[in-house]
């Protein structure tokens, strides 16, 4: 058993260029699997907290993994560039565009993607489409993708750092300076609260309460993935931006890896004791925050670079190669899947609840069972994803 594991092991990794460096590819695998473990458990009534995200200010192991992903696109982007070297800024503006309108529109269709079948009195045109969420972790990706695409093609390294820090300062001047009112005409400013934000305001008058994630919200209805914390997200994939030139730097990947490591201690360092004025918070992407999971990011990113690229210990790193590789299709598959196990009717209850409350919950007991729900899901993805590795079938936009 363990001698056939080692050799479908060493398959994946032989099929990787010799001259690629295999850090980020699996940082990206290990990034996209722990979004899909943490958004499929058995049952949101039975999660471990660190796999749930932060109920406000402060952070979890979950709260990293989405601006891990932005950071990397940063990263991806700066290599790409790299390689398109003798192309024009007019054709890469051209297919940044196109690439980012095809990521929102594959996100407005998960989000569309839905229809309750055991309601009888379900209405899809008035609950699902005339109230569609404008936004979401793949339609942010697709705007951070653009804007730095353009600070990536007009600004060298001061112009990029100075774009980071232009971008958080515009930021909270307008969480902390500019005054917004309810319906009530009551006057506010510098709120960083749940609801009650300039964050919030803006997506609850500019989206409708009706066309975000927290639309019970008050007295500002509002999305994580909201219009004006798309600033400092921009801010994060610039950061992935400065990280892929440190790379590409001429110095060993021992100097790079000790680099990566030292830069981000510091950035989470800095980022805890700004914790102090200005709350770390995922869903408000603050500026703080932005330095935290980015510190993380190159962390990881060292980490990797440490185990895979320098002490060549790989085998361990064979499955999150598969899924890096095609991290959108795996992102689009689960998607589909978790709501397909939801749709589909098993008497009163869906598919999902009757596999968890039949089988994962009288095996393994409440939380561990939940886990265990999100580990086979990821198991059975494992299967399609590597099928389609083998027969290089990758889901590029």
């Amino acid at each position: 058993m363990l001698t056939a594991i080692r050799q479908h092991c060493q398959a994946i990794l032989a099929a990787v260029p010799a001259n690629r460096m295999l850090a980020l590819d699996v940082l990206r695998g290990l990034t996209i699997t722990a979004m899909i473990l943490v958004n499929n458990p058995g049952s949101w009534s039975y999660v471990y907290s660190p796999l749930l995200h932060a109920k406000w200010h402060g952070w979890t192991f979950t709260d990293l993994i989405f601006p891990f992903f932005i950071v990397i696109v940063g990263m991806s982007l700066q290599l790409s560039l790299q390689r398109q070297q003798t192309a024009t800024k007019a054709a890469l503006l051209k297919h940044a565009l196109l690439r980012s309108v095809k990521l929102y529109l594959l996100g407005l269709f998960l989000v569309l993607f839905y229809y309750n079948f055991r309601d009888p009195s379900y209405n899809y045109i008035e609950q699902k489409l005339m109230a569609v969420r404008a936004l979401g972790v793949l339609q942010r990706i697709a705007l951070v993708y653009f804007f730095t695409m353009l600070i990536a093609l007009y600004c060298a390294t001061r112009g990029r750092i100075i774009a980071m820090l232009m971008l958080c300062a515009l930021y909270l001047a307008g969480m902390w300076y500019l005054p917004y009112q309810d319906a009530y005409g009551q006057q506010f400013v510098g709120l960083l609260e749940f609801g009650n934000s300039f964050a919030a305001w803006l997506d609850h008058t500019v989206l409708g309460a009706q066309h975000v994630y927290y639309r019970t919200a008050t007295p500002f209805a509002f999305d994580p993935e909201g219009l004006w914390s798309t600033l400092p997200a921009i801010a994060s994939c610039v950061s992935g931006l400065l990280i892929a030139q440190w790379l590409q730097a001429q110095r060993t990947l021992v100097q790079k890896a000790r680099g990566l490591l030292l830069c981000g201690v510091v950035a989470v360092w800095l980022a805890e004791l700004w914790h102090f004025s200005l709350p770390i918070n995922k869903s408000l992407w603050t500026p703080s925050f932005v330095l935290l999971s980015s510190g993380y990011c190159a962390i990881a990113l060292a980490t990797c670079l440490w185990l895979c690229d320098i002490k060549k210990y790989r085998l361990w790193s064979a499955p999150f190669v598969v899924f890096g590789a095609n991290a959108i299709l795996f992102f689009m598959f689960a998607g589909i899947a978790a709501r397909l196990l939801g749709m589909i009717p098993v008497g009163d209850i869906s598919l999902q609840s009757w596999l968890f409350s039949n089988l994962y919950q009288p095996a393994f007991g409440n939380y561990n069972g939940s886990l265990a729900f999100a580990i086979s899901f990821l198991l059975l993805s494992y299967l399609l994803m590597h099928w389609c590795y083998k027969r290089g079938i990758f889901l590029k936009v």
